[in-house]
């Protein structure tokens, strides 16, 4: 996508660090951000420097607060195809939230075991000058720790399936 002129439909002009100030997301995730799609390319001055403007600022301030919820890049591309459809439908949205709702509460249910496991092993442990060790013991028994990653991992790919089968591809400014 070609970059937007500098100044139009944007008003006040800022540069990479006020724009990071002002939405309170570093320069660098601000760069990251248009690398991966999230931000549309911005303008740029004769020097090559990023111009942005308040929407472009409103945006970050948008993908900040998905951030903050624990959506992933992947379900915040999708919100941002939601919110940039005057045709959407909040259904769509509702879905994706609810999605995410049931993978925040399966992460909490896996960390709420590991909690537990990790208390039975300090429990056990003497915690003396002794080099026996049962928490280093269970540590290196690769079946006696629960899968939690490979369930996390389908999990997730459940979740951007929902959101993928539900919304409409994120629509590039």
């Amino acid at each position: 996508m070609p970059p937007r002129q500098a100044g139009r439909r944007h008003g006040h002009r800022m540069n990479i660090g006020e724009a990071s100030r002002a939405s309170q997301v570093s320069a660098k995730m601000i760069r990251y951000y248009e690398q991966i799609g999230l931000m549309p390319a911005v303008a740029r001055t004769e020097a090559g420097y990023r111009v942005y403007g308040h929407k472009d600022v409103h945006r970050l301030h948008f993908i900040r607060r998905a951030r903050d919820l624990g959506f992933s890049v992947s379900e915040i591309g999708d919100l941002l195809g939601l919110w940039d459809d005057s045709a959407r439908h909040s259904a769509d949205v509702k879905r994706l939230a609810q999605a995410h709702i049931v993978e925040l509460e399966r992460r909490m249910h896996d960390m709420q075991q590991m909690a537990s496991t990790l208390k039975t092993l300090i429990r056990s442990c003497a915690g003396d000058d002794r080099p026996d060790c049962p928490i280093l013991a269970e540590l290196e028994q690769p079946a006696a720790v629960p899968a939690v990653r490979p369930a996390a991992r389908a999990a997730r790919a459940r979740s951007a399936g929902l959101a993928r089968a539900t919304s409409a591809p994120p629509r590039r400014r």
